[in-house]
């Protein structure tokens, strides 16, 4: 590759609302606010709807239809007074729910995977939902009039009130999903599968614009600091860093990998050529926060799926099988990367000009995030040390000879731990013994 910013790689046009749709999928306020507003548009409608109803009978004269709209909206007013109180107490089942879940799974797990109940669509959906039933038949009841004379009556809620009967149907099938939903999500089998889920969807996303090595940049012009908050780099404002630096004529560069703890003054960005970008055009263009997202963290996965491990083999936990579920995806992330590419992230133009250049982990920073730390913990364990071996066993026979190496080291030094652990000959060689199950 030349210095003249092209390369042939796919080109990919970011999407400017990415960071934006992540960070609000990270909050969980904003599903029951949509939910309430959009509550309070349909009550509206409805209700207009309810008056410009009985308006038309009555210009039309079917007073005995309007009578008969009337006598059925007094007899669904005691349901819809029963529902409003039964949504509230709706919405402190589902939420004190989600408080024993999320603390159960803080306390067995890892504190990092407390993220995907907050993440949970299903979650979001059945708060906004019951909260919207609950404004709506508050909205509803408020419209009902003293006066039961169809020649005079303005409004009847007949229209609101079978409606509102319905959004009672969705939000009992939606109580049904989200238990389901969450009880899955206390099941460790399941929060592991979810991890490597999203893993696979940030690779997907990002590794089709990955290059090896590093591109032919002009050398650095200045370097731009973090004027910000302390804090993890979540991640950066991709589409907009590469049209700043596109009207700059130059190519900036991400110093600190996302997932980094930046302080301010520290070197953010440099920049290749062209001019200097003023500090104004890059606001809001890096993202810090309290703790890492999988939205641009290559690494994320396998920092929760080896937190996971940890706990599972402390004294207080000690459930090594839980251990072995983590390996398996761990080795499941590592098998599908072996032959990929790993280097730098190259974000281009609209005209196939590198713009944005982004520092990926490598393949022996993936493979010492993954095993270091269960290595470390697993001596002990006989069941995760024989699948730990056949992991590694299978990563050889898979990944290419120049990235053998870090797996040949985590191999002997597992090796070697195991033999200071045990000081019986059978024990050990029954310890090295690869068993993709651990132990049959």
């Amino acid at each position: 590759m030349g210095n003249d910013g092209h390369s042939s790689a796919p080109r990919r046009v970011p999407r400017p609302l990415s960071p934006l749709r992540e960070h609000l999928r990270d909050t969980f306020w904003f599903a029951p606010t949509v939910g309430l507003a959009g509550a309070v548009v349909l009550a509206s409608g409805v209700l207009e709807l309810d008056r410009l109803l009985i308006r038309t009978l009555q210009d039309d004269g079917d007073y005995a239809e309007v009578d008969a709209l009337i006598k059925i909206a007094n007899d669904a007013k005691t349901i819809i007074s029963t529902v409003g109180s039964a949504m509230l107490t709706f919405v402190g089942v589902v939420f004190s729910i989600s408080l024993v879940a999320v603390q159960m799974a803080a306390g067995q797990m890892t504190p990092r995977v407390v993220r995907l109940y907050v993440r949970s669509r299903i979650t979001k959906c059945t708060f906004a939902v019951f909260l919207a039933t609950f404004l709506f038949t508050l909205l509803v009841q408020a419209s009902y009039e003293g006066n039961t004379d169809p020649r005079t009556v303005s409004t009847v809620p007949f229209v609101s009130a079978v409606l509102c009967v319905l959004m009672v149907l969705v939000s009992l099938g939606l109580f049904v999903a989200y238990v389901n939903s969450t009880i899955r999500l206390m099941r460790v089998a399941h929060v592991i599968d979810r991890i490597i889920r999203e893993s696979f969807r940030m690779l997907d996303r990002h590794i089709r614009t990955v290059v090896p090595g590093a591109p032919g940049l002009p050398p650095a012009e200045a370097e731009i600091l973090h004027r910000g908050r302390a804090g993890v780099l979540r991640d950066v404002h991709i589409a907009r860093l590469v049209r700043v630096a596109r009207r700059h004529s130059t190519v900036l560069r991400l110093i600190p990998r996302v997932g980094d703890y930046v302080v301010p003054g520290t070197p953010v960005l440099a920049v290749h050529g062209g001019t200097v970008p003023p500090p104004r055009a890059l606001r809001y263009t890096v993202s810090v926060g309290v703790e890492r997202t999988f939205h641009q963290d290559l690494g994320f996965g396998l920092r929760q799926l080896s937190d996971i491990a940890q706990r599972a083999l402390s004294p207080a936990v000690n459930d090594p099988t839980t251990a072995v579920q983590c390996l398996d995806r761990i080795v499941q992330f590592l098998a599908a990367i072996a032959d990929r590419p790993l280097g730098m992230l190259h974000h281009h133009d609209r005209k196939g000009a590198i713009r944005l250049v982004q520092d990926l982990p490598g393949w022996t920073d993936l493979v010492d995030l993954g095993f270091t730390e269960i290595r470390g913990c697993a001596t002990g364990q006989p069941q995760v040390t024989r699948r730990l071996i056949a992991g590694l066993d299978d990563l050889l026979h898979l990944a290419p000879e120049e990235r053998r190496p870090p797996l040949e080291r985590h191999r002997a030094l597992l090796t070697q731990a195991v033999e200071r652990a045990v000081p019986a000959a059978a024990e050990r060689d029954f310890a090295v013994l690869p068993d993709r199950q651990g132990i049959g």
